[in-house]
């Protein structure tokens, strides 16, 4: 996620915190909420909110210590006042409303981890949200690589093909250096898949290559073990011209945290925080 769009939703978001008073409790209300999330209607959010209740229920706590009923008067713009009713929400609540989200807007990407981490010092956040972004690049790969698998298999009836195919798209990516060359280079542990411990850039660069192979292959029916190498190869070369080409070159990229460990490290985030927020108690009415 860009930084400019981090920096601006992060200060959003830390102005629309409050307090009950007489109390530290933090909370968000509902309805400032939709705005941040992007949703025009109330209707619309309402529905995204129930959804997290039972997601609440579901993992065995009670909704109203993180869901609580309020009213507050809001202006009409003529100098009237008019009664609404909103929803104050924990951290917690927040979280699970973002969960039940589009993760691919910008604004329930942010939030699922400005409510998820313990701290919410942008630094911490920015850097959370790059490590989210290489786990779900890293699921990413795995599905297109399991697709790709799928259908060389498929056409082939191989069970070995995939593999040779795959080695050589590495070696043109990686600038004439072989899968196990790269393993080497970046300290890769003995039976461990090079992705897991490459750069986001560099696994969404091999993402890339596979989904364009996995679209020829069927556009261009595709059937031998040549045709579909000099295809995946091709791609490749593509992709690490494009790279290049930007001053990024891949086999030079220093290795990356294990990203089995930074996913682990995420879920154990996630199971915490239910037990890290304050429940709500204050006032129903505002």
């Amino acid at each position: 996620m860009d930084k400019e769009i981090v920096v601006r939703l992060h200060s959003s978001f830390e102005d629309m915190v409050q307090k009950f008073p007489d109390s530290d409790t933090e909370f968000w209300c509902a309805r400032d909420l939709q705005m941040l999330l992007g949703y025009a209607r109330w209707e619309n959010f309402a529905k995204v909110v129930d959804k997290a209740i039972t997601s609440c229920q579901t993992a065995g706590f009670d909704p109203q210590d993180h869901f609580l009923g309020v009213t507050k008067m809001v202006d009409l713009g003529s100098g009237a006042k008019r009664e609404i009713e909103d929803i104050a929400l924990t951290r917690y609540a927040c979280y699970l409303i973002a969960q039940n989200g589009d993760p691919a807007k910008d604004q329930i990407a942010f939030a699922q981890t400005y409510f998820a981490v313990q701290t919410r010092k942008q630094e911490v956040i920015e850097k959370r949200l790059a490590e989210a972004e290489r786990v779900s690049a890293r699921k990413k790969l795995t599905r297109s690589e399991k697709e790709l698998s799928g259908i060389i298999f498929d056409r082939l009836r191989d069970s070995e093909s995939f593999g040779r195919i795959r080695s050589k798209g590495d070696k043109a990516l990686f600038g004439g250096r072989t899968t196990q060359d790269m393993k080497d280079k970046l300290g890769v542990p003995r039976g461990r898949a090079l992705a897991d411990f490459l750069p986001t850039i560099t696994i969404k660069a091999k993402d890339f290559a596979n989904e364009i192979t996995n679209f020829n292959i069927k556009q261009h029916e595709l059937r031998s073990e040549p045709g579909v190498t000099s295809e995946h190869v091709k791609n490749n070369q593509e992709v690490r011209k494009l790279l290049v080409d930007r001053g990024i070159v891949p086999e030079k990229l220093p290795p990356a945290e294990d990203v089995k460990k930074v996913e682990r490290r995420l879920q154990s985030e996630q199971k915490k925080l239910p037990r890290q927020v304050d429940k709500l108690e204050g006032p129903q009415d505002g």
